[in-house]
């Protein structure tokens, strides 16, 4: 069974993982939500106001008050900026899985933040939550993020085809990685 914490801080050297804030509004439009480099691999269309970033932050901050929410806000600890997001989706209580999936401000890119931010999470679900597996799948184009999944221990499992709708209405084949507790690092 899932041992269930809710969004808790979660902290390294150089981040502080935490839930969001309507104040990050601003740095989450500017920063990547807006940003059609940063969106291209995602579902959802760029922020094209800051109305709309406040409004989803809004639906996060309601949503904190579940113990099985999961959605935290990657501030960088030295600039307090707020550069990303990383949050658990699919929880599966009985199977004890669930799936990962985050998203950066590609000024931040290629400096090991996903990785650093991603291995913090994997140490709290695997070490806190007592889960058994979890996954991940990306655009078969997003090779920034197989190579995050792959330094975090994650297997390759296969294609995923026209599993999800990219944020242009299209289906996408995606590639789908894997890790079990018993691959962790730190179980």
């Amino acid at each position: 069974m899932i041992n269930h914490k809710g969004t808790v801080r979660l902290e390294s050297d150089r981040l502080i993982l935490r839930q969001f804030q309507l104040s990050d509004a601003y740095g989450m439009y500017k920063n990547w939500a807006s940003n059609t480099i940063v969106t291209k691999n995602l579902t959802w269309k760029p922020h094209t106001n800051i109305e709309t970033t406040k409004f989803i932050i809004r639906n996060w901050i309601q949503n904190y008050k579940n113990i099985d929410y999961y959605n935290w806000c990657i501030e960088e600890r030295n600039s307090s900026t707020v550069i990303g997001s990383i949050n658990l989706t699919n929880i599966d209580n009985i199977n004890e899985s669930l799936e990962v999936g985050y998203c950066l401000s590609d000024k931040f890119w290629n400096k090991g933040i996903m990785t650093e931010s991603l291995t913090l999470v994997l140490d709290f679900v695997f070490n806190q939550m007592e889960i058994n597996r979890i996954t991940s799948k990306c655009a078969i184009n997003n090779i920034p993020s197989m190579r995050v999944l792959k330094k975090c221990g994650f297997l390759y499992e296969g294609n995923l085809r026209s599993v999800i709708k990219d944020n242009n209405n299209k289906f996408i084949d995606c590639k789908y990685y894997s890790l079990l507790k018993k691959e962790y690092k730190n179980s």
